[in-house]
């Protein structure tokens, strides 16, 4: 789904710039209400975690692979305003390190991979919660179903933009319909990886997971007739609840799945590189600006041995992008520390 230069023409690529970076703004006053103390240094690491899974191409059909895209998983982990975030700091890291998606594409990229997915993803998963029983399994259960649906709609967002500033004369049927029908199969890889990542962090820490907050019941209280909710309950001492452990394994997980897994992942194209390919929709596909960037094509320059050369190159990648998305995130949070302060129960015991 990383869209290439040359793909789509240069109106339509500033057009969605504008979208993806209002969005980005939008997402990062947004996140200031998502992050605290401890889930800032978290999202960090889904960024990382969602940068080394993208690694892992798996085979869905014939000659053609597909990779997590990460928006549902980002939003329920740690929210859709900080999702977007994550997902755009993955690409733009992708986008400049390791030319993996066009520079003038990159806001076409954010808007489908970063956007679309997790706006999406974030309203079935909402819609589903409400209507499912109560419970982990039925977070789980939205996860994947979240997550399923994403994906073919990125594909579908792309084949909308595509048949506006296609750079190709090409039958836009003939586009849909392989997009979507790849990105199906893709999106069931997506749901995978979702459902059971959300379902291992809810199964130990459900307090860090965004999307189960309202698993945590609130006491409610009859004031003059009227129930209300009560103050929240003391939170347990930081030490008891700190998230290290978490952020230690999800960072070696991440370290692991880039540096060692990734030598095992698919060699075939993508989705998106398979139908343009099968299609010509890549006639006028562009080089990449930083082609020769010393980690171009996921690899370490004048590295010769392969496994070794894409090993270091994924733990550079995440390595970077865990310090640049904790480093934004960290911002946010202190942003939103600096500004005036929430309005708690206990300041509005009197009234």
């Amino acid at each position: 789904m990383h869209v290439p230069d040359g793909f789509i023409d240069a109106p339509t690529s500033a057009v969605t710039g504008v979208v993806a970076a209002a969005a980005v703004a939008v997402s990062l006053r947004g996140a200031r209400h998502e992050l605290d103390e401890r889930t800032a240094p978290l999202a960090g690491l889904v960024a990382a975690f969602i940068f080394a899974v993208q690694m892992l191409n798996f085979p869905v059909a014939a000659g053609t692979s597909g990779h997590l895209l990460g928006g549902a998983l980002a939003a329920i982990l740690v929210g859709p305003y900080t999702g977007v975030l994550c997902v755009s700091v993955v690409l733009l890291m992708q986008s400049i390190l390791f030319a993996d998606g066009g520079l003038t594409a990159l806001g076409v990229n954010i808007t489908n991979m970063a956007i679309v997915t997790t706006v999406v993803a974030y309203a079935v998963f909402r819609l589903l919660v409400k209507v499912l029983p109560r419970g982990r399994r039925s977070i789980t259960v939205a996860s994947f179903a979240a997550a399923l649906l994403s994906v073919p709609a990125a594909a579908l967002a792309f084949t909308l933009m595509f048949a506006v500033g296609g750079t190709t004369d090409v039958s836009l049927g003939k586009v849909l319909t392989a997009m979507v029908g790849v990105h199906v199969l893709i999106g069931l890889g997506e749901a995978t990886i979702t459902a059971l990542t959300v379902g291992a962090v809810v199964a130990v820490r459900p307090d860090l997971v965004y999307g189960a907050r309202d698993l945590r019941q609130r006491l409610r209280l009859r004031v003059n007739g009227e129930l209300v909710d009560a103050p929240a309950a003391e939170p347990a001492p930081v030490a008891a609840r700190s998230p290290r452990k978490i952020w230690a394994v999800g960072l070696v997980t991440s370290l692991v799945l880039a540096g060692f897994v990734s030598f095992y992942a698919s060699a075939s194209p993508d989705g998106l590189e398979k139908v343009a390919a099968d299609h010509g929709i890549d006639k006028k596909a562009e080089d990449h600006a930083v082609a020769d960037s010393p980690l171009a094509d996921y690899g370490v320059k004048d590295v010769t041995d392969a496994r070794l050369s894409g090993g270091l190159a994924g733990v550079i990648g995440v390595g970077v992008t865990v310090v640049a998305g904790s480093a934004v995130f960290w911002a946010v949070r202190r942003r939103r520390a600096a500004g005036p302060a929430d309005v708690s129960p206990a300041s509005t015991s009197g009234a």
